[in-house]
């Protein structure tokens, strides 16, 4: 004869509640929720379109100039690949530099920051209190937060410093990746006007031309990329690349047409 059980003991055992959170973020990503973003720190989009930028329009001003002051195909090929390989060395190492002194002075500031880790940890836990406070923390909780955070020096050197610098030490962009990437972008953007020349079939209008569809091309692009209307990011584009062909035309027109 067999025993049965408390009867306040269920047959099978129930399973827990989930989590709220848990519920809330899985009805959200059944919905559609995504907290995945793109790049924003500017180690490639940046110097990608601000060299292809300044490779496109100032070549095509170079080959306006001196096509508008009467300059001869050779003059104007040479003036082009000239402008294009200067232009990508200077922006090349202009963007490598830059990026690498910024970073440098960011890992100065955290240096700084350690030292003050290591010699002031109360008075440093203290500002991280009041920190948590300024998003909203009651004090307690503040107080209680910055004591659990400062337990791991690394995480509480960090939040100080994105706190302080309003950046992440451990995320920077890379000097090698601006450098090559502006390198590249410039060149491509230079050698556009001046396909009509190196294929034989020389012509300003044809050289402006490709210019011009460039421009709107690279607006639009970086439109879609920045979720700007892409029929305003490539009028824009094409409005101020003109405006600087055009300026540089005028200045090769004016000269060209004064005596030698």
């Amino acid at each position: 004869m067999t025993q049965s059980g408390p009867e306040n003991v269920p047959e099978h055992p129930t399973t827990p509640p989930r989590p709220v959170a848990t519920s809330a973020t899985d009805a959200a990503l059944r919905a559609g929720w995504s907290h995945r973003h793109r790049d924003v720190s500017g180690g490639w989009l940046r110097p990608t379109v601000f060299g292809a930028v300044d490779g496109l329009v100032t070549n095509a001003s170079l080959i306006a100039g001196v096509g508008g002051g009467g300059g001869s195909n050779h003059a104007i090929v040479l003036t082009g690949l000239a402008g294009l390989v200067a232009g990508a060395f200077s922006m090349g190492t202009g963007e490598y530099v830059s990026v690498t002194n910024q970073n440098e002075l960011v890992h100065a500031e955290v240096a700084v920051e350690r030292s003050m880790h290591a010699r002031f940890p109360e008075a440093e836990q203290a500002e991280l209190a009041a920190t948590f406070r300024g998003y909203g923390a009651d004090a307690d909780i503040a107080e209680k937060m910055a004591a659990a955070v400062s337990k791991d020096p690394e995480m509480a050197l960090r939040l100080h410093t994105r706190d302080e610098l309003g950046l992440d030490a451990d995320d920077l962009p890379s000097a090698w990746v601006a450098g090559s990437t502006s390198f590249v972008a410039f060149s491509i953007g230079a050698l556009l006007p001046l396909i009509p020349y190196i294929l034989g079939f020389p012509g300003l209008l044809a050289s402006m031309a490709i210019a011009a569809v460039a421009l709107v091309a690279g607006g639009m692009v970086v439109g879609r990329i920045t979720g700007r209307r892409m029929v305003l990011g490539g009028a824009r584009q094409l409005l101020l690349g003109a405006l600087a062909i055009g300026v540089t035309y005028l200045v090769g027109h004016l000269i060209g047409a004064v005596p030698g």
